[in-house]
């Protein structure tokens, strides 16, 4: 069963950039922002119609002051470079002006990578999703080299950590391409689940069977109760076929009932 590989539309669902962006200079833009708890949904926009936006915890902030009517000056400060934010927040809504300072070592830094010609929006973008250096190498290490300047935010974006990829490795999954990497991230494959997965006795599992387990909602838990109402052979293609059809232990166990019922 082809599951689908490439996780653009979702990356694309987060960031949301046209390319007029690419005309106009990214140091100074107007944001919003709602305040959470611990976390703030930050939107930065540059020109009428090029905006982008994403969640970040309030500890990453400095100065980060979201009273009603209060004037408010906070920072974000990165690796790439610090943005300094101005406006005012009302019923846990915020608005106001950044400025973003660049750092100069980044780009010194980021060269002796590879990365060469970073443009000052790519530097921003790398900013606003703390896309650091020592991430960048040490995903190298692992043979993660070259990525486009979207596929650096995606690492951030989806959380692809060389932690993340050494445990998969441990487990067996070894020279995931970077779509497979995103997959995993995105599907939620964690050690915990691919544990679970291997511990049902469904046979060896590929990436691709996991990825299918995830999508088509096979947990554990759906697998021991079809094993229960009386299928302790089912195969996982079997599995994904009943899921696909919404075939759950009720549904089998009302079909057990009414075939009991035809036979006296």
């Amino acid at each position: 069963m082809r599951i689908p590989r490439n996780p653009i539309p979702l990356f694309a669902a987060v960031l949301l950039w046209t390319l007029s962006a690419l005309a106009a200079s990214p140091n100074t833009g107007t944001w919003t922002a709602t305040a959470r708890e611990d976390k703030l949904n930050l939107s930065f926009r540059f020109e009428e119609r090029s905006q982008m936006g994403l969640t970040v915890p309030r500890s990453a902030f400095q100065g980060l002051n979201t009273a009603d009517g209060a004037d408010t000056k906070f920072q974000l400060v990165r690796e790439a470079g610090t943005l300094n934010f101005e406006g005012r927040f009302s019923g846990g809504e915020g608005a106001g002006h950044y400025q973003f300072a660049p750092s100069a070592s980044y780009r010194q830094e980021m060269a002796k990578l590879g990365y060469t010609e970073i443009s000052p929006l790519e530097q921003l973008q790398l900013a606003i999703f703390d896309v650091g250096p020592a991430r960048v190498k040490a995903l190298a290490e692992l043979g993660y080299t070259k990525m486009s300047h979207d596929q650096l935010l995606q690492v951030a974006i989806f959380q692809v950590t060389p932690e993340h990829i050494r445990e998969l490795a441990g487990l067996g999954y070894l020279k995931l391409t970077f779509d497979e990497l995103l997959s995993t991230r995105i599907h939620r494959i964690t050690p915990q689940f691919i544990s679970e997965a291997k511990g049902l006795g469904l046979g060896e599992l590929s990436l691709e069977d996991l990825l299918t387990m995830r999508i088509h909602r096979v947990t554990p838990e759906y697998v021991r109760e079809i094993r229960e109402a009386g299928y302790p052979d089912v195969t996982l293609k079997q599995l994904v076929e009943m899921r696909i059809h919404a075939i759950d232990a009720n549904y089998v166990r009302s079909l057990s009932r009414n075939k009991n019922t035809r036979g006296k």
